[in-house]
């Protein structure tokens, strides 16, 4: 017994001519580009497993991007761009710890001189700001490396 026909992707030219600029672009994520791939492949006709097989990727995939376009379009291009339309959905994690008030105060701490707070060294390390950090009271409990990644990112 054949299953279900997916529904169909009818795009408009505006839809199609991003998404094909979309994928041909070369600096651009590859989930996202294959994930514009599968949308216009579904726009071809194409059933699910037809795109899963061709493009090596699972049923699922194929059958989730599908859906995601489809419930996405009544959305207009002006609100929601075609590359925001194939970015993962913001998922839940565990609340931060460090507040951006305590990262500022941080980056504060980092710029100042390590002789100011009576360190006997010339340059800050992970290890010598994060205990620096903790001792000032500024948060409870800081590793080395993830005060170090704070940084960086700043």
């Amino acid at each position: 017994m054949p299953s279900p026909k997916p529904r169909f992707i009818e795009l408009s030219d505006n839809e199609r001519r991003g998404l094909e600029k979309l994928v041909n672009r070369h600096k651009v994520e590859q989930q996202i580009a294959l994930r514009g791939r599968i949308v216009l492949a579904a726009a071809a006709g194409k059933t699910n497993s037809q795109i899963a097989r061709e493009m090596n990727i699972t049923l699922e995939t194929a059958r989730t991007w599908r859906h995601r376009w489809l419930d996405l379009q009544v959305v207009s291009l002006d609100d929601l761009s075609i590359e925001e339309r194939l970015e993962d959905l913001v998922r839940p994690g565990a609340p931060a710890r460090i507040t951006a008030d305590q990262i500022c105060k941080l980056m504060e701490l980092a710029c100042e001189k390590p002789e100011d707070s009576e360190r006997p060294i010339s340059q800050w390390t992970a290890r010598e700001i994060a205990d620096e950090v903790m001792q000032r009271g500024i948060v409870d409990q800081i590793s080395p490396r993830h005060a170090a990644r704070l940084l960086k990112r700043r």
